[in-house]
């Protein structure tokens, strides 16, 4: 089986309330997450899942607080010998702005998309703001979008499984490494949402559902099925990754 290095790559930050990931816990406290796109090294083509923020803040204070670098699209490529015309496959965990702004960059790509977020991104709930439209009409007009209607090995040592935590279209990607089976979340929280703190565990809460949801009780469920099913978790927006060549 093919297996793959997961290099993660920061494109991006936002700051906003802790309790934008961590449902009901931890509001009013300021919190800054990295924006990836993660680089899957392996096989015979070039993959990306997500592609990140167009044009990320590039500051000290930020790349302090999350404790690694933050590149644009095409400096974070260029770590690994790479440009936008070279990625043969975008995988999106969802069409949110911050997961997909340089998507028109990939131009020789195939983008495997749920197709409930194609739908959510055409006709956003008003509650959902952080659809815009704009940043897929070029793929989209081009052909090259791939619609993901079912579970699937989309490329060997790679699959694709719905988990509408956070939107109705979400996409866990597992991954085949060296190390076991990675999971890069379909819905956006840290590592806390996995392994909560004590205060948490004694309330016998497993997890943390994210901090907007589609359905806070089935994204409870679904966090504990995908922590069941990885042996490695890469939660989509976890600090830690971003001093990290390699996960």
């Amino acid at each position: 089986m093919t297996t793959y290095r997961i290099h993660p790559i920061v494109v991006g930050t936002k700051v906003f309330d802790k309790g934008m990931m961590t449902y009901q816990h931890d509001y009013g406290q300021e919190y800054v997450i990295p924006i990836y796109c993660w680089y899957l090294e392996g096989g015979d083509k070039k993959i990306l899942v997500d592609t990140g923020e167009m044009q990320p803040i590039q500051s000290r204070d930020r790349e302090e607080k999350i404790g690694g670098r933050i590149y644009t699209f095409q400096e974070g490529l260029s770590l690994w010998g790479l440009s936008p015309e070279d990625i043969d496959v975008v995988i999106h965990t969802h069409l949110h702005n911050d997961h997909c702004e340089n998507d028109y960059r990939c131009t020789n790509a195939t983008f495997f998309v749920r197709e409930e977020e194609l739908e959510s991104i055409h006709n956003p709930h008003p509650l959902d703001f952080r659809y815009l439209e704009d940043y897929i009409e070029d793929v989209e007009a081009n052909g090259q979008i791939q619609i993901v209607r079912s579970d699937a090995e989309i490329l060997p040592g790679i699959e694709v499984v719905h988990t509408p935590a956070h939107t109705r279209g979400g996409l866990t990607v597992f991954v085949h490494t060296p190390n076991g089976r990675a999971a890069i979340t379909g819905f956006c929280v840290i590592m806390e949402n996995f392994y909560p703190p004590k205060t948490i565990t004694a309330m016998e809460m497993e997890v943390i559902p994210p901090g907007t949801s589609v359905n806070t009780y089935d994204a409870y469920d679904i966090l504990k099925k995908v922590k069941a099913q990885a042996d490695i978790l890469i939660p989509l927006h976890e600090p830690r990754f971003a001093s990290m060549p390699t996960v």
